[in-house]
């Protein structure tokens, strides 16, 4: 029998999936000119390495930075650079981008070769991983070389790979297991490799069992484990798994690795087999597009640097009118002022909404029911935080742990009040960050 993992707190949203979760990765006819913003990941922003009017190949690298939070970003299609300019990203920024003009020869860099990953260093690893431009596919685009290269006194003997894919609507990691199952196998092989270990886990929730099914096949005769989680919201998070495969619970302020653990997406891990495999860097991403106004809601194998307008047209005319739009799911998307933002190493959906779906209810008052502290994986107290951002009060906020909060949107889903907390939380944690990284810089002027 298997076991059901899962972690306190959480709820559970309709998911959604029946739209997409059967239909085979489709490739996408690609757009005329690609956008590739300098910043995709968390760190330090990139600093071009091509002017206008180079002629660059599919992989070239485009940009790059000498920060170690930070990586590189590859053309995705080979052209000419038409310009260096700002333009709008999923996030509402505007950010200096590299525009490409295709070419549509999808002429490869020569640099692209194959490594087998086994005639490297560990420490090599973790090089051609930073040189690859991989990141957190999940939405976090937290730079993967970073986690494999954990503090000295920092010793991993675990490695889980993140299949729960547990945000509603969302069917990318979904469909990579079911149809690359070697390739995530060869990436968590390379990531104990790295680490000189043999305990990987890859964890899935309960409401995949196709991909469960697969998975357990091809890992038969490897000491990698499949763990079956319960199907519960956020039970992705890095904490959150972490605790549910291990019990082992990360201390606030701290990181997986200060409890031994290195977590990796499952399109992360791919990514990084398909560099030694193929020798390609992270150029493309499967985005899943979906919504009840979607004319064939489907997962496409996307170019990064692809305009999701695009994507859009391309699907075929629209059923219905669309309210909003999303990149990401319905519980920590960001909703879209423009459709003329591309595709990043982060954007794991595209989620079209109508008028009734995305209506947003009026609040009332609080009746001091608890859901939204019952509900908190982290154990906060979403209340308060609310209260404490409202009455411009960020000291408090501080100390009640809004650094803490994962913006999961938990407890405004459960919210019998319809408050907008996750919302005002969110901003309550930048503005706390800010203090906190305020604070440091003053320490090491000092």
């Amino acid at each position: 029998m298997n076991r059901k993992l899962t972690f306190k707190g959480g709820v559970h949203p309709k998911d959604n999936k029946n739209f997409t979760s059967s239909k085979p990765i489709r490739e996408l006819e690609q757009s005329q000119e690609l956008i590739f913003p300098l910043v995709q990941h968390i760190g330090a922003p990139c600093v071009p390495c091509v002017s206008v009017g180079d002629v660059v190949c599919v992989g070239t690298k485009i940009a790059d930075s000498e920060a170690f939070v930070s990586a590189p970003i590859h053309s995705s299609v080979s052209g000419v650079v038409k310009a260096i300019e700002k333009r709008p990203v999923p996030n509402g920024n505007m950010i200096d981008s590299i525009i490409i003009e295709n070419d549509f020869k999808n002429t490869y860099d020569e640099n692209i070769k194959p490594v087998d990953y086994k005639t490297v260093s560990p420490d090599e690893i973790a090089k051609i991983v930073r040189e690859a431009g991989i990141v957190g596919m999940g939405g976090a685009t937290f730079p993967t070389h970073v986690k494999l290269t954990p503090p000295p006194d920092k010793k991993i003997d675990t490695v889980i790979i993140n299949g729960t894919e547990c945000e509603p609507y969302l069917t990318s990691d979904h469909r990579i297991m079911l149809e690359n199952p070697e390739e995530i196998i060869t990436g968590l092989k390379i990531m104990l490799y790295r680490f000189g270990i043999s305990n990987g886990h890859i964890a899935i929730e309960e409401n995949k069992p196709d991909a469960i099914a697969v998975l357990k096949t091809k890992t038969a005769n490897e000491t990698i484990k499949v763990d079956v989680l319960k199907k519960k919201y956020p039970q992705g998070g890095e904490k959150q798994l972490i605790y549910a495969v291990t019990k082992r619970k990360v201390p606030v302020g701290k990181l997986p690795s200060d409890v031994g653990v290195v977590v990796i997406n499952i399109d992360t891990c791919a990514a990084i087999a398909r560099r030694f495999l193929y020798g390609t860097p992270l150029y493309r991403r499967i985005v899943t597009l979906v919504g009840t106004p979607v004319n064939d809601c489907v997962n496409y194998r996307v170019p990064i640097g692809t305009p999701i307008k695009h994507i859009i047209e391309k699907n075929g005319e629209l059923k219905c009118e669309t309210e909003k739009i999303i990149i990401g799911g319905p519980m920590m998307g960001v909703s879209q002022f423009t459709i003329d933002v591309p595709i990043i190493k982060g954007t794991s959906a595209i989620l079209l909404l109508t008028k009734d779906e995305a209506k947003i209810p009026e609040e009332s008052s609080c009746i001091r029911c608890g859901k939204c502290v019952e509900n908190c994986p982290m154990n906060l107290m979403p209340l308060y935080l609310y209260e404490f951002y409202k009455k411009d009060d960020i000291d408090s906020c501080e100390k009640y742990g809004a650094a803490s909060c994962i913006e999961c949107g938990c407890c405004s889903y459960g919210c019998p009040a319809k408050k907008n907390l996750v919302q005002n939380i969110r901003v309550a944690k930048q503005q706390v960050m800010a203090n906190m990284r305020e604070r440091a810089q003053k320490q090491e002027a000092k």
